[in-house]
């Protein structure tokens, strides 16, 4: 994917995650609009029911205008113009706020005239119950300039109704918030293993020239002075010569692995696949595993004449060469190595057995992993880094096949790759 098509998917991305919590933020604000408009409606209706009924009491008609004043969001004032009774006012608002289903506390307070003040009444919880436990707001009553019968009505937990009256909303926009923190950290992880990945590719294309390019130097230059007669004749200077040809081989293999693994965890390596016959490659790896350790004794053994598969060949000898390698270099005596082809139900599957000491258990479910090595006595002479399993592990699941690992009941272990139907021709 290119760096500019990943900008515009992350950036729509972003747009549809904010036109989304946009959206919802909008909703949110017209639910809360809606709810403060049903519960004014509410606490209007209920307030008109009282003064109604303390008209109807004193024999009066009702004014024209309405004597419902909405000082504040939960603070209203009522002009009655007339006596009434505070038993009969508490009474008359747990009966109206009850049938408008209003269930939030609730504190009154009626003017005095004689003392000229707001008496407070009485401080009344949801459940309709007077409670004296309650924070009391007395100060919160003002006078009105102008009025001489009427009380005020003050709803101390209005604004915290609102909230829970939300609270699926609230929620809702809160998953949203979340998912947008978690997209934009995303994002940032995602630009941050980019940038990686860009290094990555900087380092094996610079390894790639600042290495093998004088590697391949020495060794042209050895090979060379190797076949000079002052060279051959002089048997100190011959064999000085045969060491520095032998470890230079040596280091460009190990330069190799580390460039094949390093392409695998960067995805830089294209599988080329095409059909071959998988017991001739099989027989490729024999033969010259077999040349370089003279003392080992490899057997391949197949139930059939010839396999066709479908997979990138030139990995496949890579894997399969590296598993004989590495059972090579850690048996003890002579080497036996056992390669098996058959058919487990669907698929193949490719056993590379030893008869090695094994795997001790506590080591066993780690050997695939990078640079993992597992220790062992005696055995200080066996060179590498621990990447040769990690690259057959990787070129596998490139592939799509299973690798498994386990110990042989007698001695050695046996590595079994798993080759399903679709990668058979």
């Amino acid at each position: 994917m290119k760096f500019n098509t990943l900008n515009i998917i992350v950036f729509i991305g972003l747009l549809a995650i904010v036109g989304v919590l946009s959206m919802q933020l909008v909703m949110l604000n017209q639910a809360y609009t809606f709810e403060k408009k049903e519960v004014g409606e509410k606490i209007h209706f209920a307030l008109q029911d009282v003064v109604n009924k303390i008209y109807r009491d004193n024999n009066n008609e009702l004014p024209a205008e309405t004597p419902i004043k909405k000082v504040s969001e939960d603070y209203y004032v009522v002009n009655v113009n007339d006596v009434f009774e505070a038993e009969i006012l508490e009474v008359y608002l747990q009966n109206e706020f009850q049938k408008v289903k209003l269930d939030m506390d609730y504190e009154y307070a009626i003017y005095d005239c004689g003392s000229d003040e707001m008496m407070y009444g009485e401080y009344i919880t949801a459940a309709g119950k007077a409670r004296t436990d309650k924070v009391k707001c007395e100060k919160c009553f003002t006078k009105r300039a102008g009025l001489v019968y009427y009380f005020a009505v003050r709803f101390p937990q209005l604004r915290y109704s609102y909230i829970s009256s939300l609270q699926q909303y609230w929620i809702y926009t809160g998953v949203l918030f979340l998912v947008l923190i978690i997209y934009v950290y995303s994002v940032f992880l995602m630009l941050k293993q980019k940038k990686y990945t860009e290094l990555q590719k900087d380092f094996i294309n610079n390894m790639t020239h600042e290495f093998k390019t004088p590697l391949s130097s020495i060794l042209i230059a050895s090979n060379y002075a190797a076949k000079q007669q002052a060279i051959e004749n002089d048997p100190k200077l011959n064999k000085y010569l045969k060491i520095i040809i032998e470890q230079s081989n040596k280091l460009n293999q190990h330069i190799e692995r580390i460039l094949s693994v390093a392409k695998t965890e960067s995805s830089l390596v294209s599988l080329e696949k095409k059909e071959f016959d998988l017991v001739e490659r099989l027989e490729l790896v024999r033969e010259n595993a077999s040349i370089k350790f003279e003392n080992a004794v490899i057997t391949l053994k197949s139930a059939k004449p010839e396999y066709f598969i479908k997979a990138d060949e030139f990995h496949f000898y890579n894997i399969a060469y590296n598993i004989v390698e590495n059972a090579v270099k850690y048996s003890a005596g002579k080497p036996e190595i056992t390669i098996t082809i058959n058919e487990p139900g669907k698929g193949l599957a490719i056993s590379f057995s030893d008869n090695g000491p094994g795997i001790a258990p506590e080591h066993i479910d780690y050997v695939f992993d990078r640079f993992y090595r597992v220790p062992r006595e005696n055995k200080t002479e066996v060179e590498g880094f621990g990447i040769g399993l990690f690259y057959v592990k990787k070129i596998c699941e490139l592939h799509g096949w299973k690798i498994s690992i386990h110990n042989n009941e007698s001695s050695g272990i046996t590595i079994t790759i798993h080759i399903p139907k679709s990668s058979i021709v």
